[in-house]
């Protein structure tokens, strides 16, 4: 789990007369190497992006610059990234805000990414003081505008932890003139202590995504590992996060402030913002508010309005237009329903001409039941009430289910107090936080409550807690009694007429700490509930969608076309027989871009398929694999060639299609229906008989089971795609066609979607498979058809495109010692050794490689083996003047498989490791300058980083023995096999050994 905001991960000191930020940033040092990020549109220009190193006080930041290549001198923007993040997580922002005219930076901060460092929860001293630092590099850079020497016309954005950062940059140094943080705290000890109690589950969090204590400042591993034992904040805790809090430099921060903050967010919570804003607008700074439908515990985060948004702020208050829009002073985000195509939230926006705060305009609601109710805090605090889930809501927005009218909350009887409203007579919109008083009284001195409103439907067994957020509270002398009021958790909501407000005092919650003691607690109801309504906050009217009403119009006059003019059908092709039992052949197929005479999607592309073949269709983006499906189901004509389906030619409604099921570009189901009625009903729609849809073997081999009974609405991800898997299979098509089948599924999820695939295909079926998961690709298919910028690259059998390689495995009957492995590395057809699981790879001298499909053994043998995980050793060998051998580790080496198997070839699967070059110098300064060379795909713009090597605890996944006819030998495998058996290894087997992805990157000229 991390901390970070989906759209915009990222970011005034106050003026003193100490400037020790200023003073020490002088010696900053970097080098870099750049890239051109180029869009696929010709229409969106170029965005260069520099990758520097920069070493602050024996720290080293990644960082990343961004331009659009001008020499105009133009504001810059900092983008700071959220808690368990990169820079990585803010490019795609940076390089839209670098075409907007901003010089973006971009850094991964002091624990995360390639920096180093320990973490400081944005520390004065560390975090804070690496913002003035960048600050400084770029006031010397030639195309940032100044405003004063030493001072870059400059703002800062970012989410979460990096929200955080911006309001702290802003408070810290003075040269920061603009900042839009987004679902961020205000003060770090209210945001994990609230109240005076510990919020154990986010704090634990927050460890575990900054990867452990061992990687925070000393001091803040061990207050957490106080509190977390004791389960009570103490009052250097509080100081300690208070320090690192924007609040600290409250009275600093007066910049024009755009406060974006979740409505589902238990973390940190609407009151952080609504501190932040009070604070900074009392220094006399513009501030804006608005409230995003998502939040940390999941939930809509409104990407693209939210980036809009920050780009028309910095444009109003960086670039100084005027005319720019930067919206109204106060928006929420309201949810207007369901979309009843695929099931999400309709969203629409509210807004005021003022931010209207928590408190605006309360409205009294009278509370009924027993005035005074007793109940238990029970041993150990078990079990605990339910309200929000950290770390479970990013997953799928368990938050907004409230707004839906979904409850997932829970209390457990006898430990809690409730008081009920009576019915609304009329619906009610709640914006702020509620506030009730009472009367505390407890047979421990240490109370701990929950307080939190819901909505009761009209029966009052129906509830909903709004956001799942709850308001903790620690009273002290509770002994004999205490008046207390509560400010609960601030929300917007409508509460609907007939539905009740219901207050529940609760004594446990599973986000908190509560004290192991058992207790009783009597509560008893000191005034009514203050619910605040803010009136002057409208939602804006749903305006009908223009295809109302054009929709109609161009249907009449197209039809009047028709009735006018009549279609004339084209011939059809006549069949060739000879093809009838050949499931597709594709012959010169060519596809132009649209308005373009000389750019091919696809051109001259020609292959063939056979029955009971799986075959996969590969290429990097842009190849013109989806082009080609698309030709192949119709929905789009070739410009030239032919494509034929059991020797029928392929055009728009051709009867042969019937035989052809597909899934292409994602399916579209009514998540209102279940998962067979989804089916029934796309049947239905085809006009054929209902016998002839074989639904019930579709079903069996997509494996859903009783999932079919459910609405689609509740289905995950891979049972979606199941789903429309099966719905391709209905009638058992000869033909089945699937375009990036396991799109968003994870690891089992694959598994499945491969057996589904291999079992639709043991029936003698043929399946076409088009994937980006190449060891999927080369685990589930047969045959491949390679491609690369719309052409044919090869077509054949796995095995034969895999072909042959410079690494041989061999088989071991029993472990060898390693005098024995330094000498199988002296030979002199052999460069290295790596010892893998069951035996050893062997990489050739160069000049020595294997002949696609040699293989040596003794009768019917097979071996399999892992290549070297992290730690295995590799020995390489070199031959020095006096004869003897060298070996060096090299455990960096990746993790390999390969399946020899009777008759054929080995099944190779796993990751190569492809170095990046680095190099360290020094400039005349003594700064430490680190250089970084970066490979950028021509489509995609994407730059391959330094390989990351797999995870050491992952097992390979299971190969499908590749069949080839049987191999010759080769003097090179012969020479090795007699040195072998002389040097008294015990081989098993010896074969090739090469991945699928080596292959692939060779074919294509390593441009994927």
């Amino acid at each position: 789990m991390d901390l970070r905001l989906p759209g915009l991960q990222g970011l005034r000191r106050p003026r003193r007369p100490r400037r020790w930020l200023a003073a020490t940033a002088a010696v900053v040092a970097l080098a870099a190497a750049g890239t051109w990020t180029a869009a696929a549109s010709n229409d969106t220009p170029p965005v260069h992006r520099t990758d520097r190193a920069m070493a602050v006080d024996g720290v080293s930041l990644d960082t990343s610059y961004f331009t659009d290549g001008g020499t105009t001198r133009r504001p810059a923007v900092l983008l700071a990234h959220g808690f368990g993040g990169n820079k990585d997580d803010v490019r795609k922002e940076a390089e839209d805000l670098a075409r907007d005219g901003y010089a973006v930076l971009t850094w991964s901060a002091r624990g995360f990414g390639k920096s180093t460092g320990k973490i400081g929860l944005n520390d004065p001293d560390g975090e804070v003081k690496d913002v003035s630092k960048l600050i400084d590099w770029l006031a010397k850079q030639p195309d940032v505008q100044l405003d004063k020497p030493g001072d870059p016309r400059v703002g800062m954005a970012g989410g979460s932890y990096g929200g955080a950062i911006s309001l702290l940059a802003a408070g810290y140094d003075d040269r920061v003139d603009a900042i839009a943080p987004a679902i961020t705290y205000w003060n770090l000890a209210d945001a994990l202590f609230p109240n005076g109690v510990f919020k154990k589950l986010w704090a634990g969090i927050f460890i575990n995504s900054g990867g452990g204590c061992a990687k925070f400042e000393p001091t803040l591993c061990q207050m957490y590992d106080r509190v977390a034992e004791s389960g009570k904040p103490d009052a250097a805790a509080r100081a300690l996060l208070e320090a690192r809090s924007p609040s600290a430099v409250a009275t600093h921060i007066n910049v024009p402030t755009l406060l974006l903050q979740g409505q589902t967010d238990s973390l940190f919570p609407l009151g952080q913002a609504d501190a932040a804003a009070k604070a900074i607008r009392a220094n006399g700074a513009p501030v804006d508010v608005d409230w995003i439908a998502g939040g940390h515990d999941g939930g809509d985060m409104e990407t693209g309005r939210v980036q809009a948004r920050v780009t028309s702020w910095f444009d109003r208050y960086l670039k100084d237009d005027k005319n720019t829009d930067t919206g109204p002073a106060f928006r929420v985000t309201r949810t207007g329903g369901i979309d009843s195509t695929d099931g999400a939230a309709l969203l629409r926006g509210a807004s005021g001409s003022a931010y209207p705060g928590l408190e605006s305009d309360p409205r009294t609601i009278a509370l009924t039941g027993r005035r005074e109710q007793s109940f238990t805090n029970p041993a150990g605090a078990s079990p605990p009430a339910i309200s929000a889930l950290p770390g479970l809501g990013s997953t799928g927005g368990l938050s907004q289910l409230s707004s839906l009218g979904i409850g997932v909350s829970l209390d457990f009887p006898g430990q809690y107090a409730a008081f009920d409203s009576a019915p609304l007579t009329k619906s009610l919109r709640v914006t702020g936080s509620p506030t009730v008083t009472v009367h505390v009284k407890s047979t421990s001195d240490d109370t701990v409550l929950f307080g939190k409103v819901y909505d009761a439907g009209p029966s009052g067994t129906q509830q909903v807690l709004p956001s799942q957020l709850v308001t903790p509270l620690r009273i002290e002398g509770t002994k004999a009694g205490k008046d207390v009021t509560i400010t609960l958790p601030a929300i917007d909501y409508d509460v609907q007429s007939g539905h009740h407000l219901r207050l529940v005092l609760a004594s446990t919650d599973l986000g908190y700490a509560s004290p192991a003691a058992p207790a009783t607690y009597t509560v008893t109801l000191k005034s009514d509930l203050k619910v605040p309504t803010a009136p002057g906050v409208t939602t804006a009217a749903a305006t009908l969608p223009s295809w109302v009403w054009w929709f109609p119009l161009a249907g009449a006059a197209i039809a009047a076309a028709l009735l006018l003019t009549g279609r004339r059908r084209t011939a059809s092709t006549p069949p060739a027989p000879e093809l009838s039992e050949v499931p597709l052949q594709i012959t010169d197929l060519s596809k132009r871009y649209a308005k373009s005479a000389d750019r091919y999607a696809v051109r001259d592309l020609s292959f063939r398929v056979e029955k009971g073949q799986v075959l996969g269709l590969l290429g990097p983006n842009g190849a013109g694999k989806t082009t080609t499906l698309r030709m192949l189901m119709g929905l789009i004509k070739p410009d030239a060639g032919e494509i034929r389906v059991f020797g029928h030619a392929i055009r728009p409604g051709a009867p042969v299609l019937s035989r052809v099921g597909a899934f292409v570009e994602g399916a579209g189901f009514l998540p209102h229906l279940s998962g067979r009625e989804n089916l029934e009903l796309y049947w239905q729609a085809t006009g054929r008989p209902s016998e002839d849809a074989h639904l019930e073997e579709a079903l069996e081999i997509a494996g859903l089971g009783d999932a079919l009974a459910r609405a689609v609405r509740t289905y995950s991800q891979g049972m979606r795609q199941r789903l429309a898997i099966a719905q391709a299979m209905l009638g058992l098509p000869d033909l089945l066609i699937l375009d990036e089948p396991t799109n968003g599924l994870d690891p089992p999820q694959i598994r499945e979607m491969r057996e589904v695939m291999i079992r639709y295909a043991e029936a003698g079926r043929t399946v076409i498979v088009s994937s980006h998961l190449l060891a999927e690709v080369e685990q589930s298919c047969t045959h491949l058809v390679v491609m690369d910028r719309g052409r044919l690259v090869q077509a054949g059998p796995v095995a034969e495109i895999v072909g042959s390689g410079d690494t041989l495995l061999v088989g071991l009957a029993a472990d060898v010692p390693d005098p024995l492995v330094e000498k199988i590395a002296a030979l002199p057809d052999v460069e290295s050794v790596t010892r893998a699981e069951g035996g050893l790879l062997l990489r050739l001298a160069s000049g020595e490689h294997l002949g696609s499909g040699e293989r040596l053994s003794s009768g019917e043998q097979s071996a399999s083996g892992d290549g070297p995980a992290p730690g295995d050793h590799l020995v390489s060998a070199t031959s020095p003047a006096d004869g003897a051998s060298k070996a060096t580790d090299a455990s960096t080496t990746p993790r390999a498989v390969a399946t020899v198997t009777p008759g054929g070839t080995a099944a190779e699967a796993s990751g190569t490791a492809r170095g990046v070059q680095g190099a360290a110098t020094t400039d005349a300064s003594g700064i430490v300058l680190a250089e970084h060379d970066s490979t950028t795909s021509e489509a995609s713009g994407t730059a391959l980083a330094e390989p990351t090597p797999p995870s050491p605890d992952k097992d390979p996944e299971p190969q499908l023995p590749t069949h080839a006819p049987p191999a010759h030998g080769s003097p090179t495998a012969a020479r090795l096999l007699v040195e072998l058996v002389r040097l008294e290894v015990p081989v098993s087997s010896v074969g090739p050994h090469r991945r699928l992805e080596d292959a692939f990157l060779t074919l294509i000229g390593g441009s994927a």
